[in-house]
């Protein structure tokens, strides 16, 4: 990923963190479920039964979608799993707004976790990024890719904050249907316009020249000491 399109030679076309990082396929898991359950609850009379049971149906049903295109079954158990613990917590409460507490935890835990990440030069992103790419640590050897990682990566803790500042009101509230409506709009656009702002931020980061993000520039030892020397 450079200031010129990059071409990834398996692909024959523009790479992009898109399709490094699944977004679509994530949003997928983030959006059906939801959908069903408001359905669900509100043709059964706001029946919680109902509206649960819609939900781990979709749960299912996008999950067997998901293993036919092949996804990890790992990362595609981990979603159905995460439809199951709501549902299971909603019942357990009483209360439908509590379909979305885990979301919405998960949300706060995640914003955290990226604004402590680019503080402690760990920026996720890059850890995604180059675990994606078979890159281990080494990204974090150049530092150019440290700082663009870093930078993109507070793209990415801006949507986690957006979301909960507008979850949490809606939850406080119980409003089920708007707490539906904010999970759909929160999630394909957002994640979308993210993707697309965290890769301009990363490109525009880039010194002119760099090989892009498969090809970390890492600085060799004779190097590391000539800059020393030159500083001096």
């Amino acid at each position: 990923m450079t200031g010129t399109a990059q071409r990834d030679p398996d692909a024959g076309r523009p790479e992009s963190l898109a399709d490094l990082l699944g977004g679509r396929r994530g949003a997928v898991d983030a959006t059906v479920p939801p959908l069903a359950f408001a359905a669900g609850w509100l043709l059964g009379g706001e029946s919680l039964w109902a509206g649960v049971g819609a939900a781990v149906v979709a749960g299912v049903a996008v999950a067997l979608w998901r293993l036919r295109r092949g996804d990890r079954p790992r990362s595609v158990l981990i979603g159905l799993l995460a439809v199951c613990v709501a549902a299971l917590i909603a019942l357990r409460t009483g209360r439908a707004a509590d379909f979305f507490l885990l979301q919405l935890l998960s949300n706060a835990a995640s914003a955290l976790a990226w604004a402590v990440s680019i503080v402690l030069r760990w920026p996720l992103l890059g850890v995604v990024v180059g675990a994606a790419l078979g890159q281990r640590t080494r990204w974090r050897r150049d530092p150019a890719l440290l700082r663009a990682y870093g930078r993109a990566s507070w793209v990415w803790t801006a949507t986690y904050v957006l979301r909960v500042a507008v979850f949490v009101p809606l939850y406080l509230s119980g409003q089920v249907v708007a707490l539906v409506v904010a999970r759909v709009a929160l999630t394909w656009p957002l994640v979308a316009a993210a993707l697309a702002v965290s890769w301009m931020v990363v490109r525009r980061s880039l010194p002119a020249g760099h090989p892009g993000l498969r090809h970390p520039v890492v600085a060799t030892e004779d190097d590391a000491h000539t800059v020393a020397a030159d500083r001096r």
